[in-house]
């Protein structure tokens, strides 16, 4: 899977990054390559937490078969099951 960051200066001079594809997941470090390490955590850590909340509001039907869920986490719908 690949998401897509941007990566500043701010005006003390810090790397500042933001993943684009999640909206708030933002990191920062003193060097480029400590940044893109950071940001790799924060995106991990988004992940985890929107597909926890994303599991807790999941409300799956009794089923005798296939279930297909899909689950879009860039949004406040989370979840969907058919």
């Amino acid at each position: 899977m690949k998401f897509n960051i941007t990566i500043e200066r701010d005006e003390d001079g810090r790397y500042v990054a933001e993943c684009t594809d999640l909206p708030g997941c933002l990191s920062e470090g003193e060097t480029l390559e400590e940044t893109v390490e950071n940001i790799s955590e924060a995106i991990i850590g988004c992940l985890k937490s929107r597909l926890k909340i994303a599991s807790e509001k999941l409300k799956i039907p009794a089923i005798d078969g296939k279930l297909d869920i899909s689950i879009d986490v860039t949004e406040q719908k989370y979840a969907e099951a058919s």
